[in-house]
């Protein structure tokens, strides 16, 4: 019996010495430089300087959050440039920026020394560089979250929280008619566009706002219905066809219109897809939009007023402004009121998808609203 207890003391001691030194082996240090790389082409970080496209602007959030304090109500920044976590250290615009750690970030100083951002580089070089170990972190897009994993890469995704949806222009005559929006939004297979072109990394999206958000999500309807749209579409007078636009610098947009396109004519509608060299715009001939837009707050009303700030002008949605105070009930009846008119058809929900390298710890995918959590990771030093 006393020898059972003796050896069962000793292999305590052996896990909590071992444990221990885990632990010590994973305690946060100071120093490094985190290396990053993003797609988008930065020419000025002036929050003042209008950015040329939806990726410049959103890079420069993600940059501006780290420079300053905090923001205000409205959204713009408090402070000056370095009142945040990390201040401006070299600068060459649309290349790179190397950005220096704080010493009176009223938070706290960074783990970091510093953190390198290189700018313009394609999705394909982000995956080689995170393969070859030559970066800590780069934006995947989702649609190559899988195969990045495959090859070796560390992934990290938040809740699905950027929406693809069909946007029909209004004033356009096929996009007044109710009946073939009805139509186009019953022939498309949202399940197929995530399991093949998004390598199921996406949700199917029936509503505007996701279900870990509102909780309601499931009440909207995901599934097609091709004979539905035939016969919707039978009851259009003429031959009439749609004209769907896509960014043409967007794969993932293209092959969605695509698939749309297919789905479109199984039921017996007359479509085409046509890129648009304007992201975000439609071209004169363009009768609908993809468009995609990610959510500012995980809260559903504040995630839906922005919905329809960005979609309401291309699909003219005539809906009053929800009050700052909304009961769940409410948002829910604004949601409906703005699928069923079918002037905005939702197909899927995408993750923010992150490649990191394995020295990076302590990262968290940030929720919609939050910035990218560089003051708060560290790099352990990787043998070899």
């Amino acid at each position: 019996m006393k020898l059972r207890l003796f050896l069962l003391l000793a292999v305590i001691s052996i896990a909590l010495v071992h444990t221990a030194r885990v632990e010590t082996a994973r305690r946060p240090r100071y120093g490094g430089t985190l290396r990053a790389e993003i797609g988008a082409i930065v020419n000025s970080l002036d929050p003042a300087v209008a950015a040329a496209n939806p990726e410049e602007s959103a890079a420069k959030e993600r940059i501006g959050e780290l420079l300053y304090d905090h923001r205000n109500l409205d959204g713009t920044f408090a402070g000056v440039a370095g009142s945040g976590a990390f201040r401006i250290a070299e600068w060459e615009p649309g290349k790179r920026v190397t950005l220096a750690a704080s010493e009176t970030n009223r938070g706290g100083r960074a783990f970091v020394d510093s953190i390198e951002i290189q700018m313009g580089r394609s999705a394909r070089d982000r995956l080689l560089d995170l393969e070859a170990g030559n970066t800590d972190f780069a934006q995947i897009p989702a649609e190559q979250a899988r195969s990045a994993s495959e090859h070796g890469v560390r992934v990290s995704a938040s809740d699905p929280d950027e929406l693809v949806a069909v946007v029909f222009v209004a004033g356009r005559p096929i996009a007044e008619d109710a009946h073939a929006r009805e139509a186009l939004a019953r022939s498309i297979d949202r399940a197929a566009i995530v399991s093949f072109i998004l390598q199921k990394e996406g949700q199917p999206a029936g509503g505007l706002l996701p279900q870990w958000s509102s909780g309601t999500a499931f009440l909207f309807s995901t599934a097609s219905d091709a004979a539905g749209a035939k016969q919707l579409w039978s009851q259009i007078d003429g031959s009439p066809a749609i004209v769907l636009g896509y960014d043409s610098g967007d794969s993932l947009e293209q092959s969605v219109a695509e698939r749309i396109a297919v789905n479109a004519r199984d039921a017996g509608i007359s479509i085409t897809a046509e890129s648009v060299t304007i992201p975000g715009s439609t071209s004169p001939n363009c009768d609908a939009r993809l468009m995609r837009v990610r959510m500012p707050s995980p809260h559903p009303r504040e995630a839906l007023v922005n919905l329809v700030a960005m979609l309401g002008p291309t699909a003219a949605l005539d809906v009053a402004p929800l009050p700052a105070r909304v009961s769940s009930d409410q948002v829910l009846a604004r949601e409906r009121a703005i699928v069923s008119s079918y002037r905005v058809v939702p197909l899927v929900w995408l993750p923010q998808v992150y490649g990191l390298s394995a020295r990076m710890r302590d990262w968290n995918a940030p929720a919609p609203g939050e910035s990218w959590p560089f003051a708060d990771v560290w790099l352990e030093q990787v043998s070899p």
